[in-house]
C-alpha cells in the first residue's frame, strides 16, 4: 500500500480497449492490460464507445477509458 502523508497525487492514462463480446468486456481488457505495468488502480471512466462494422454486424467493440491510479512516493 502507498504512503499516504500529506496530500496524494492521482495520475490518468487514456487507453482504448477492444473485444469481439462486448464494450464491457473491452472496458475490462483495457483494464486488464493497464494493470500489468501500472499499481494503484483506483478508477476507470468510460469516455466512449465505439465499434468496426464489416456487413451489416459488429466485429470488433472498442471502449475509450481513463484510468485513474494512485502516484507512489518516493520513500
Amino acid at each position: 500500500m502507498p504512503e499516504t502523508e500529506g496530500p496524494g497525487v492521482a495520475k490518468v492514462i487514456e487507453l482504448i480497449g477492444s473485444s469481439t463480446k462486448g464494450w464491457e468486456d473491452a472496458t475490462a481488457n483495457a483494464i486488464q492490460e493497464a494493470a500489468r505495468t501500472v499499481k494503484n488502480i483506483k478508477g476507470v471512466y468510460l469516455k466512449e464507445c465505439t465499434a468496426k462494422v464489416q456487413g451489416d454486424r459488429i466485429v470488433e467493440y472498442r471502449s475509450n477509458v481513463k484510468i485513474t491510479f494512485i502516484v507512489e512516493k518516493e520513500r
